[in-house]
């Protein structure tokens, strides 16, 4: 097998392991924000204001990590070495 070949199916298979992974993981992180963040909206219903803009912080901040596995993957798949 040619080694160029092999190299771009290494590089495939390593872009969607990225995207899979990075995007599961931020998936589970979002939900388990918004489990924890009606609970204590739930105890707490004068901090709801509060809690539900750290909330959309941290929701921001999660998401940009499937966005940069992302852009890793595109990377892999489209640039040249």
């Amino acid at each position: 097998m040619d080694p160029n070949v092999l190299a771009h199916i290494v590089e495939i298979i390593a872009a969607a392991l990225c995207v899979s992974i990075g995007s599961g993981l931020a998936a589970f992180a979002q939900g388990k924000v918004i489990a924890q963040t009606t609970d204590a909206m739930a105890r707490q219903p004068e901090l709801a204001n509060d809690l539900r803009f750290t909330m959309i912080i941290g929701l921001a901040m999660i998401e940009s990590l499937a966005i940069y596995c992302l852009l890793i993957s595109l990377i892999l798949l489209f640039v040249k070495w």
